[in-house]
């Protein structure tokens, strides 16, 4: 049995460890899903813990902001398939036909699950080297608090800075199949009822891209 991972500075005592956490649940009872759920919690402390050292003026938004772009599935399926657990993964027939080993969810849980693994067989110190050696760059890298937040957080401080009240966001039409559906929104001021619209494949994402398109409107007339 694989006793390490290429890419990570770790041998592991147990390799059955090792191997539960490239096991996908496709491939039957034993996989990894009770590892994911330790390596998840691991990987926050360690995270967060670096995250507050880093940054001893931060504020918690600011500190679970930066949290949240370092841990979110893609930086994680990204890490994974730089150290090729894709290929080294235990998968089921179906999900070997549908080209699991690629899929960037399955990747991330395998990541975690790796974390876990190492957690369990060689402790907190052992855990913690292996996150911090693959994430230090990530932190250091970090765009600024300001550039972290999404837009509707930043329209809404910029009217808050103003004494303005907060916009309201209306779902106005939905069009196209449930797998391919498109959300159109309408974010309007309440105190002088200008509006923008926008359109997402999420509402979400539609409610963030008309608080963008308001926030540039709302700058360009604040130079005129």
């Amino acid at each position: 049995m694989k006793q390490s991972v290429s890419g990570i500075d770790y041998r592991f005592t147990n390799p059955k460890l090792l191997h539960d956490a490239l096991t996908h649940r496709s491939k039957g009872a034993r996989n990894n899903e009770r590892l994911e759920f330790l390596g998840d919690s691991v990987l926050n402390l360690v995270v967060s813990y670096r995250l507050y050292e880093l940054h001893p003026d931060a504020q918690e938004g600011d500190l679970s902001r930066m949290r949240a772009r370092l841990v979110r599935g893609q930086t994680l399926a990204d890490i994974a398939s730089g150290l090729g657990l894709g290929k080294q993964l235990n998968l089921g027939e179906s999900e070997l036909k549908s080209g699991g080993f690629r899929r960037a969810s399955i990747l991330a849980d395998a990541f975690e699950a790796l974390l876990g693994s190492i957690y369990i067989d060689g402790g907190y110190d052992a855990c913690q080297a292996v996150v911090l050696d693959l994430f230090d760059p990530l932190i250091r890298s970090l765009p600024s608090a300001d550039e972290l937040k999404d837009p509707k957080t930043l329209l809404q401080e910029w009217l808050q800075g103003r004494a303005r009240p907060l916009p309201e966001y209306e779902l106005f039409r939905e069009e196209g199949a449930d797998h391919a559906k498109k959300f159109f929104i309408r974010c309007t001021l309440t105190d002088d009822h200008t509006a923008v619209d926008a359109v997402g494949n999420s509402r979400r994402k539609a409610e963030q891209a008309a608080a963008t398109l308001m926030l540039e409107s709302l700058r360009g007339n604040s130079r005129k």
